[in-house]
């Protein structure tokens, strides 16, 4: 049975035309979009949250609903709102229409529909009426969520059945030969792969807390030529292995810095950790020059370079790069949303010059806080 929009009252009139002004001064107060509809689509009845979706400035009443309402479904095919509406026999309701603008943009929208009188009594005429909102920013938000909960699953599970391998294989060698050498390999190859789901699990953490706003910045002393010193001295054994050298490059008049330790240090370790990551040959030079208003730091590589239409997305969440040799190393593509989402935090400022094949160098400025 069709919903009936009729005074509370039998009062006559008089009284009727109290309720319907009582009814319009309603919906013009709500905040969801409301369209009421004849049997013939006509508008006859709105409020100005319609009008703020429909992105029109000018009365809609007695106009078609066919002209106003531009509607797609979720393949891009386009939905008549007319027929749509005429074939709705209860109330129904939708999340997975598309809202298409003159200029050619789109939002999402949810669209309930609902069968009613829209006069006063049993007689009144039938029509519909419609319930709008722009659902745009929520539907961005589920799919990085599904896109979030994608990627993190693939990344847990890969590194997860390699370490199940890897220590089944060290048990199987231990239980049938005992050779220590590949007991050894099996358990550093398992440990690898512990220590990156741990790096992994501490980017999410990160992520969440620095997403929810609840990071709270330290500022406290900071000596730059010592922090870029012992990084260098942190990361040599790391590039060694590689056969890389780390070089320092810091000017002598450095001077304390005012700032958060920790993320400095974070922001730091994770463009140090990528420069060893990504070249083969060569060195990684750390940099720090003094600044009228902080400390600019700098981590250069020989490594394999960033090309023009990567340098764009890297500071995006799970961004990486199809070069075949960013592929061969393990990677989230959160560390740099992570680090841009700190610098942000602290008020630093990241730029990146880089060439494929050529090496790359980000330049991070550290403002004094206070």
């Amino acid at each position: 049975m069709a919903n009936k929009l009729k005074p509370t009252d039998s009062g006559g009139p008089a009284a009727a035309a109290l309720e319907h002004e009582r009814l319009t001064s309603l919906i013009g107060s709500m905040a969801d979009g409301v369209i009421a509809v004849d049997d013939q689509t006509k508008v006859v009845l709105y409020n100005g949250a319609a009008l703020n979706i429909l992105d029109v400035n000018s009365s809609i009443k007695g106009r078609s609903l066919g002209r106003i309402l531009k509607l797609y479904d979720g393949n891009g095919q386009e939905v008549n709102s007319a027929e749509l509406v005429l074939s709705t026999r209860t109330s129904t309701s939708s999340r997975d229409l598309l809202l298409h603008y003159a200029d050619g943009s789109t939002a999402n929208l949810y669209l309930s529909i609902a069968p009613v009188h829209l006069g006063y009594g049993e007689e009144g005429d039938r029509g519909y009426v419609l319930l709008l909102r722009d659902i745009t920013r929520e539907k961005s938000l589920e799919e990085e969520r599904d896109e979030f909960i994608s990627v993190v699953s693939h990344e847990l599970r890969t590194p997860i059945a390699i370490t199940e391998g890897n220590i089944s294989n060290a048990q199987f060698i231990a239980e049938k030969s005992g050779d220590i050498k590949q007991i050894r390999e099996a358990l550093k190859a398992a440990h690898e792969q512990v220590l990156f789901l741990s790096g992994l699990v501490n980017d999410l953490s990160t992520l969440s807390r620095a997403e929810r706003g609840v990071l709270e910045v330290d500022v406290e002393p900071i000596n730059a030529h010592q922090l870029a010193t012992e990084l260098a001295k942190g990361y040599h054994d790391e590039a060694a292995a590689k056969g890389l050298t780390i070089h320092t490059d810091l000017d002598p008049h450095l001077e304390v810095l005012q700032n958060s330790t920790l993320y400095v240090r974070e922001i730091l370790q994770n463009f140090i950790t990528n420069a060893i990551k990504y070249t083969e040959k060569g060195s990684v030079t750390i940099g720090a020059q003094r600044d009228a208003k902080g400390v600019r730091f700098t981590v250069s590589d020989t490594g394999i370079g960033i090309s023009k239409s990567d340098q764009e997305k890297i500071f995006d969440k799970f961004f990486r790069s199809e070069d075949y040799r960013t592929r061969q190393n393990n990677g989230t593509g959160l560390g740099l949303y992570v680090t841009i989402k700190l610098a942000r935090l602290i008020h630093a400022r990241i730029t990146v010059e880089s060439e494929l094949n050529h090496g790359s160098t980000f330049t991070i400025f550290i403002p004094n806080l206070r």
